[in-house]
């Protein structure tokens, strides 16, 4: 009998051993986590949070209170991230990562982005907002059964990061100086480029005449790539250049020595491209 007992004894010690101190089980949220990522220009936004769904509830004023601070998801604090300074509804905010709660109103809700962006879910201290904002909620185009974060309204220095859930929609604009960013982004490129290398100047001209910005930085360029290796595709560029300064009868002009270099550079222009420019080139005749 005693024999019996210590082996049922070793028994029952190998079977609870082999159960591991710390097990856990995983399985599936209730409000599954989404992390959504925009890039504004040169600057990405990141919110990271978890999706409460209505389920048949009542949400505003009921299931999220009013005028009362709100994680603004399910699970942990939602969290937003910035690569560069940002403005969100004019106001500053400098990089970095933060919790972001909200007050939810009836006429009015309230976005804090908050310094402690580990804050738990009910941790979150007033006194560490670096930021408020306030908006006005709208209606949503339609019903969302999950809550959801994205990003609408983009251009390259903006973008509005909107909340839907239920019926409602609240956004709050984010806006960069992409502009600057881009200047100092192709200043650098080209400081860095090798001396045979005419594309990277070129690249950093083509950016400024496409959207009017620095055009004499990209006249500077351009001198730059020319003197490393004229070809058609400077050439055409300060055609470009010219238009985009007004000057029309000189860009006619040069237009026709950009298509003079065509047959001579390599890589050889594609049949589409010069199309395209002989296009703009009797545009700009016409106005001359």
């Amino acid at each position: 009998m005693k024999n019996t007992l210590v082996a049922v004894a070793a028994v029952a010690a190998t079977l609870i051993a082999a159960v591991p101190g710390e097990a856990q089980v995983k399985l599936p949220r209730p409000s599954p986590g989404q992390t959504v990522t925009q890039t504004i220009g040169l600057t990405d936004v990141t919110v990271v949070y978890s999706r409460p769904g209505v389920k048949g509830r009542p949400i505003w004023g009921t299931l999220v209170p009013y005028d009362k601070p709100w994680r603004t998801g399910a699970n942990e604090s939602t969290t937003i991230a910035f690569t560069d300074d940002v403005t969100v509804e004019g106001k500053k905010l400098a990089a970095g990562t933060y919790s972001l709660y909200t007050i939810p109103g009836k006429t009015e809700w309230t976005f804090a982005f908050n310094s402690d962006a580990k804050a738990g879910a009910g941790d979150w201290d007033a006194k560490k907002d670096v930021l408020r904002v306030t908006v006005k909620p709208g209606d949503a185009p339609a019903a969302t059964e999950w809550m959801q974060f994205s990003f609408d309204n983009l251009t390259p220095n903006s973008a509005d990061l909107a909340l839907n859930w239920e019926k409602l929609r609240v956004a709050v604009k984010i806006a960069t100086d992409t502009d600057a960013k881009a200047l100092a982004s192709a200043k650098d490129g080209v400081a860095k480029a090798k001396a045979d290398d005419w594309q990277a100047p070129l690249s950093a001209a083509n950016y400024m005449i496409q959207n009017k910005i620095h055009l004499d930085d990209a006249a500077t360029w351009i001198a730059k790539s020319e003197s490393v290796k004229a070809n058609y595709y400077n050439a055409a560029a300060k055609a470009r250049l010219f238009a985009a300064q007004g000057k029309t009868k000189e860009a006619a002009a040069q237009a026709e020595k950009a298509l003079a270099l065509a047959p001579k550079t390599e890589p050889k222009p594609s049949d589409e491209n010069i199309a395209a420019f002989k296009k703009q080139a009797a545009e700009w005749g016409a106005k001359g």
